[in-house]
């Protein structure tokens, strides 16, 4: 028998934490209303935080400020879009690998060297049409990605390394990868002593999608981008023969075994591809609205994609819903640290209250007191199963 058909059941205690993470079976309906209670309650504690540091005066102002800075207006919309679009592509990565068994805590690093490859293929080769240089240049994203997810994926197959331990050690090698980098002559830019990137050619940055309204609307092709990976990422999973193939090993790898599918094949295949969709969220921000790389230019992205996961039940339609929600706390968080006196870490705590609150559903149902049997009952059976 071969290594793989020698592979050992998977234990019971992932099994049932993947389930969570990723499960086999959504009714959407229950689904929608834990996320939707877990907000409400993360909201409310934020509410009793701001009154006792601010005073109960500034719990509404916070919070108008909170959500006209996040939908009030186009330019709110687009801040809010531009937000949403490098975590949704980061969160796309991790449910992606939740969905095949696998913990991809990687994203951070993987966003890094895709979106220095992309700013280095973007200002280094000259004079191709955009057509062909952005193109060019997310093609490098998608390979830098690929590679640095890939890696861990094949030493999980080939030697049995957690991915988990992997790709939190490339995570620190890519930070100190591009603090080297930026340091370089041929990277960084002429007269500059800080550490910080030539700049894109304008032939590889991202076209503004409402510039022709107005040139202070910063959403660009890369929230258009976000979308397309997301439909290519349902697609992938539910609707191709390979995404069966992860489904059935992120189920059940002994399973899969035996029904002749190799395990080694689809860890790897699935950690490349996590990382080169990582790998297009680095480059949605440096040929984007930044247009050049800099020391933390990912800002914690590659981590807030584990909540979005979680947020998201790993399903692509709920990690775009849950990435809107956080681009929206992120562009609305700026205004309301701007007019009222709470500062912008309060977004902060209502995301891992938001977290909280989805990891611990009985807490969820005993503060809405939703009955047994219910809808949120339903939700909690899913997650537990």
């Amino acid at each position: 028998m071969t290594d793989e058909q020698q592979t050992p059941p998977e234990p019971a205690p992932r099994s049932r934490l993947l389930e969570r993470l990723a499960p086999a079976n959504l009714d959407w309906r229950s689904v929608l209303l834990l996320p939707v209670l877990a907000v409400v309650a993360a909201l409310a504690v934020g509410a009793v935080i701001i009154a006792l540091t601010e005073g109960p005066g500034q719990i509404l102002a916070a919070y108008s400020a909170l959500l006209s800075g996040a939908f009030g207006g186009v330019s709110p919309i687009s801040e809010t879009l531009i937000s949403a679009a490098p975590v949704i592509l980061a969160g796309l990565a991790v449910a992606l690998g939740f969905r095949a068994g696998l913990f991809n805590i990687g994203a951070e690093g993987q966003m890094v060297v895709g979106g220095v490859a992309a700013v280095i293929v973007g200002f280094s080769v000259t004079g191709l049409p955009a057509v062909v240089h952005l193109p060019l240049a997310l093609l490098g994203a998608v390979a830098a990605g690929a590679i640095w997810g890939g890696v861990p994926g094949l030493l999980r197959a080939k030697t049995g390394a957690h991915e988990v331990i992997t790709t939190i050690m490339l995570n620190a090698i890519a930070v100190n990868l591009l603090n080297y980098l930026l340091r370089r002559p041929s990277i960084q830019r002429s007269g500059r002593a800080d550490p910080i990137s030539k700049d894109v050619l304008d032939s590889a940055r991202l076209p503004q999608l409402l510039g022709w309204i107005d040139p202070q609307l910063r959403v660009h092709l890369g929230f258009v981008v976000a979308l397309l990976l997301a439909w290519f990422v349902y697609w992938l999973l539910f609707k191709s023969t390979i995404g069966f193939e992860f489904r059935a090993v992120g189920l059940s790898p002994s399973a899969a075994n035996y029904a002749g599918m190799s395990v080694t094949r689809v860890t790897v295949v699935v950690m490349a591809t996590a990382g080169a969709i990582a790998g297009i969220g680095g480059a949605n921000l440096t040929l984007g609205e930044l247009g050049r790389a800099s020391p933390g230019f990912v800002g914690g992205a590659g981590f807030d994609s584990i909540a979005l996961a979680l947020l998201g039940r790993s399903h692509p339609a709920g990690v775009v819903l849950a990435g809107l929600l956080f681009g929206a706390l992120r562009a609305g968080g700026r205004t309301m640290q701007a007019q009222t006196a709470v500062g912008i870490d309060l977004i902060t705590i209502v995301q891992a209250l938001v977290i909280v609150f989805i990891a611990a559903p009985e807490l969820v149902r005993a503060i809405f007191r939703v009955r047994t049997g219910g809808k949120l009952e339903r939700v909690t059976t899913g997650w537990s199963a």
